[in-house]
């Protein structure tokens, strides 16, 4: 509080350039030392307890506002909300009642008869606001006077200083002088979440119920423009992309005063109007009809009132150590519980649950583990990274849909004696039950009758998988029962993980509200698909006179492999020395695939390599010039992310991909070359434009990398963790209510 202080007396008697030098140098070591949790916090973007999503389904909300520091700002306004109302948005106009310049009754109503909400900007801003709990006080009956004539119902403190227990002397609906993330301001101290708070008045203040805390969670222009000295915008597009794939709420602060409109000469003090413009038009490009764009006021009103009507129960805001979404804070909740994991595959060689268990295992739980066995070399009972694994005399067979019925049904049967006999003396706290199938959920009724948390992983959706996997129609009986089978396990569960939006979409249209349902990534395994570690790989392979081209996942009909060697036979005339590498376990369809690649001549270039571990595909790729994930479009394939395209992207390779669904959630048209799903001339286009421009492909490699950075494992672990002790919490005090009752 002293240095705050000290730094805002100092700060009106130093020149401008002086001041905002100053910042830069400090700004550059700490944007070096927040790399963790800036420009993006993967842990705020947890929704509160009891969330409900936003109006009408909308995917995320956009919100605009200003905050109008001088002359040169108020003279900016009517231009601003101009271009603002050309591309369709409206904004709120904060003011400052006491600053450097007087708004005229003439400009507010000019704004609100556009549509547009004024909103009050401090006292003076000058730093003082929040210097005694007493001058506050009476600065506060001031700043309520301005807030009835103006008629407004928001306010932002200067410098985003705060009080929240003080600012409930303010009559106000909402306050916005928080952030999700942002190290580079003097308070820097976060809310962390991307989604509104409700701050409750303490008790000496019974007659004010509280008002609505609305994070900025964008970066703030003038730490973007001005101190960090980006020359484009694309933070701003990245961010927002990563709010709206966790429907969240993108909340922006533009100053009018540091904005440069056409007319006007450059200045180290402005930025170019058009970098603002690139966002609006980004939002409205990408994501028409999918935005919420409310005034602040409203969407606190609708919070307000969804929060009164029952349908979220939001707490006071809790001491940011509280709020902060650390491992360590978490984890400590799980700190000596104990966990069983249901899993029909192979452990470890299957990711998602070999990571998950070992998350647990890092937080301190002790994690029993079945599964399948893989080979009769191992052991039915093993360690594994500190895991007890109890493998079944079962192996994982392909083949019809009876013989997939009577494997899981065996499965699901010793699945659910296994919980039984292993919590008979110490029960289970949480169970993870990885599908396919979904209902070896029920295998966890015992340990659920006995208290512990439910969590269903859906790493895909049975009914769409089945129907690709056996060309079933979706109006089919056996489509049918396995939507009604996935509503029940959902119902059963207390949560529900998926890896994807689409596939989080799709559960929530049919089985249940979305607030259920949240998304942890299948992200590359970091300690080998590291972008910061791979940097010597920008360079590419060594130029032997080949391009090399790369397929690697299931060689499967669906994953269109015989349509890649097509594209590869219309490409060899016009690409010398092209080659395709496939990579993965042999399978009937495979060898149609090389069939047809002799059929076509591309016996000498065709190479299939068997299934490789994780380094070797690393390897792999690093000796390759282009990535391919050639996908025929089918209803699974459409809603499906393939985690390959980020192992491509960490390794600073080019990739292209089928244009579908669940790649377009997190992939735009400037980060991710995209060609139409089964059609081979496109493909073959696209692996063209890539052999005649490599500086251009490594432009989609640059952005496509930072699309995956935003979703690396160390930060998806966070969200799993917190969640997993969400489940414990609410488990154990559902307990301990319980035994208050007997």
């Amino acid at each position: 509080m002293l240095r705050r202080r000290i730094y805002y007396k100092l700060k009106p008697h130093l020149p401008w350039l002086l001041r905002n030098s100053l910042r830069r140098l400090t700004a550059s070591r700490q944007r070096e030392a927040s790399r963790a949790v800036w420009p993006i916090n993967g842990a705020a973007a947890e929704p509160p307890p009891g969330w409900p999503g936003w109006p009408d389904g909308k995917q995320f909300a956009f919100v605009l506002t200003h905050d109008v520091e001088g002359p040169e700002g108020l003279a900016k306004c009517r231009k601003l909300a101009e271009l603002e109302m050309a591309n369709g948005f409206r904004s709120s106009f904060n003011f400052i009642p006491e600053g450097d310049y007087l708004v005229s009754p003439e400009l507010r109503t000019w704004l609100t008869n556009q549509g547009f909400e004024i909103g009050v900007h401090d006292l003076h801003h000058d730093g003082e606001l929040y210097f005694s709990r007493s001058e506050f006080r009476k600065n506060a009956k001031r700043i309520n006077g301005y807030l009835k004539d103006w008629n407004a119902v928001g306010f932002r403190s200067g410098f985003m200083l705060r009080e929240l227990d003080w600012i409930h002397d303010l009559d106000i609906k909402y306050d916005a002088s928080t952030f999700d993330t942002d190290p580079f301001e003097p308070q820097p101290d976060a809310a962390d979440t991307i989604f509104p708070l409700w701050v409750s008045a303490p008790g000496d203040q019974a007659g004010r119920p509280g008002y609505v805390e609305l994070p900025y969670s964008l970066p703030q222009d003038s730490t973007l423009f001005l101190v960090l000295r980006e020359t484009s915008p694309d933070i701003w597009m990245r961010k927002l992309d990563w709010i709206a794939a966790n429907r969240g709420m993108a909340l922006v602060i533009v100053h009018p005063d540091y904005l440069r409109f056409e007319d006007e000469p450059r200045s180290r003090q402005t930025f170019p109007l058009g970098f603002y413009r690139q966002l609006l038009e980004h939002v409205r490009g990408r994501y028409g009809g999918a935005y919420w764009q409310p005034l602040p006021r409203d969407l606190a009103t609708w919070f307000e009132g969804t929060r009164r009507a029952g349908k979220k129960t939001l707490d006071a805001v809790p001491e940011p150590v509280e709020r902060v979404a650390q491992p360590g804070d978490r984890a400590s909740a799980l700190r000596g519980k104990r966990a069983a994991v249901l899993l029909y595959s192979y452990f470890p060689s299957d990711t998602r649950p070999y990571r998950a268990a070992a998350a647990m295992v890092e937080a301190g739980m002790e994690v029993d583990l079945i599964c399948l066995t893989n080979n009769k070399s191992e052991e039915p009972k093993s360690m594994c990274g500190g895991v007890r694994v109890y493998r079944l005399p079962m192996m994982h067979l392909r083949g019809s849909v009876p013989s997939y019925l009577r494997n899981y049904g065996v499965f699901l049967a010793k699945s659910f004696w296994f919980l039984v006999r292993q919590g008979f003396r110490r029960r289970f706290d949480v169970v993870h039950v990885h599908n396919m199938p979904d209902v070896l959920v029920f295998a966890a009724l015992v340990p659920k009758l006995r208290g512990a948390g439910i969590i269903l992983d859906l790493h895909d959706p049975m009914p769409e998988l089945m129907t690709a996997i056996y060309g079933l129609q979706p109006d089919r009986w056996p489509v049918r029962l396995l939507r009604r089978l996935e509503r029940w396990s959902i119902r059963f569960s207390d949560l529900v993980l998926t890896p994807n939006i689409s596939f989080k979409t799709l559960f929530a249209s049919r089985s249940c509200s979305a607030d259920k349902i949240h998304i942890v990534m299948n992200s590359p395994e970091e300690t080998i698909f590291d972008p910061d570690r791979c940097e010597h790989d920008r360079n590419g392979p060594a130029d032997d006179g080949t391009f090399r081209v790369m397929h690697h996942g299931s060689l499967v009909h669906r994953h269109g492999v015989d349509l890649l060697i097509e594209a590869v036979a219309q490409l060899r005339p016009r690409i010398p020395g092209i080659q395709l590498h496939l990579y993965g376990a042999r399978t009937p369809f495979l060898d149609t695939a090389m069939e047809l690649a002799r059929s076509l001549g591309l016996a000498d270039i065709v190479q299939f390599h068997g299934q490789k571990s994780q380094d070797g595909i690393a390897d792999a790729i690093r000796k390759s010039h282009l990535g391919v994930v050639p996908n025929r479009r089918s209803v699974f394939t459409e809603i499906n992310f393939p985690t390959r395209l980020f192992e491509y992207l960490a390794l600073h390779r080019p990739v292209i991909a089928p244009e579908t669904q669940g790649i377009r959630d997190y992939f735009n048209q400037e980060e991710l070359l995209m060609f139409e799903p089964g059609n081979v001339h496109d493909m073959a286009s696209k692996i063209l434009w890539v052999s005649q421009n490599p500086e251009g492909a490594n432009g989609f490699v640059e952005r496509g990398n930072q699309v995956y950075r935003r979703h690396r494992w160390g930060q998806e672990k966070i969200k799993f963790i917190n969640l997993l002790s969400t489940v414990v919490r609410q488990n154990t005090a559902s307990d301990r209510k319980t035994a208050s009752t007997l």
